[in-house]
């Protein structure tokens, strides 16, 4: 069964960080390209980050850029989103996704505030 199970969600303040991880079963993970989507309330789903197979990111948001890093680790089958310096604006569900058949985990609540 192909699943993708998101964790690391959380609730913190302006300036923190969070690690979101995702963790992939049922298929080759080392094969396919992964991405990371979020959606703010209200607002629609939008890409974050896609990275490669070899571990190299090819896509990352303007607005994240230098706050936000993506990377995987093949031998673990896991997608990780290490995200810095976080702003209220981040606040959002965010999604792992792999785009070659349309895979989507269940989504981990992300929220910045003071």
């Amino acid at each position: 069964q192909v699943q993708l199970v998101e964790s690391g969600g959380g609730s913190v303040h302006p300036g923190g960080s969070l690690r979101l991880s995702c963790a992939a079963s049922g298929f080759p993970f080392s094969r396919y390209v992964m991405s990371w989507f979020r959606r703010a309330p209200g607002r629609e789903r939008v890409l974050v980050a896609n990275v490669i197979p070899s571990n190299t990111t090819t896509y990352l948001l303007d607005s994240v850029k230098g706050r936000f890093t993506a990377f995987r680790d093949n031998d673990k089958n896991t997608l990780y989103l290490q995200m810095n310096n976080l702003r209220p604006e981040d606040t959002a569900v965010y999604y792992c996704n792999r785009p070659s058949g349309g895979i989507w985990g269940q989504g981990t609540q992300v929220t910045v505030s003071s």
